[in-house]
């Protein structure tokens, strides 16, 4: 493989799980760890990427992707993640849609639902679910982001009005020790608040949020009720799970 399609295939992987192994490159690209490392050195220079003992990180790795881009990022596993919340969802129940484009996907897998209720700081979520007539979609108050998601202590003392069956909550990042991570302060109060009003919390996320890396702790994964996701969860984290009341979806992508 030549370098320049190495370094391409670096740099699409750090943007998209936030942080990369070396071992995980040398699998990935079939070369050998000297090469790897080589490589890494000569991106690093370049301020592509932010070079770590064991691997590489994005150089902008406390903030988070375009929303364009996260757009993107592993479509298939969050069509497949949404497929299997929806088959969770029974017709007539409330809902909670958080910002983020795995909630959106789950927002597209409940067209075929009937009689929903949802409550949502998610501007795309809601314009996705306006093409149904039996949908109730109430949209919270606050300030707008360029993503579509609505954030404030006003989104927080609105939220904070309602109790629904269900809250379909996104994270930026999970870290082995069952900590869930953000990039904003404002989102993750919201967050805690979408947690605290709903009877169920349904976390979605695909397998790359288990590798990055974030600034906010929004909680602990032994607060939700249903994680959904595209594949086995690293060994240290399924460990930590093993004896909590987690029930732990694995979609099939294929």
């Amino acid at each position: 493989m030549k370098q320049s399609i190495r370094h391409h295939k670096i740099i699409e992987l750090v943007s998209q799980l936030g942080y990369v192994s070396t071992e995980q490159l040398v699998d990935e690209l079939n070369v050998s760890s000297q090469t790897i490392r080589r490589d890494l050195n000569e991106l690093a220079e370049k301020n592509l990427i932010r070079r770590h003992h064991g691997g590489a990180a994005s150089p902008s790795n406390s903030e988070n992707s375009d929303y364009s881009d996260r757009k993107q990022f592993f479509l298939s596993q969050k069509n497949c993640i949404g497929q299997t919340v929806a088959s969770m969802i029974p017709n007539g129940s409330s809902l909670f849609i958080d910002i983020g484009t795995t909630p959106e996907a789950v927002a597209f897998s409940l067209l075929s639902h009937k009689d929903l209720r949802i409550v949502t700081n998610n501007l795309n979520a809601a314009h996705i679910l306006l093409q149904k007539e039996d949908c109730q979609v109430t949209i919270a108050g606050g300030v707008l982001r360029s993503d579509g998601g609505i954030i404030g202590e006003a989104t927080v003392n609105f939220i904070n009005q309602f109790r629904l069956d269900y809250c379909i909550l996104g994270i930026s990042a999970v870290e082995l020790d069952g900590s869930m991570m953000d990039y904003d302060y404002h989102e993750v109060q919201v967050k805690r608040a979408l947690m605290r009003n709903a009877r169920n919390i349904i976390l979605v996320t695909d397998h790359s949020k288990f590798r990055r890396n974030a600034i906010v702790r929004v909680g602990n994964l032994k607060e939700v009720h249903h994680l959904v996701t595209d594949k086995a969860l690293p060994t240290e984290l399924q460990h930590y799970l093993n004896h909590s009341d987690v029930n732990i979806h694995i979609c099939n992508t294929l």
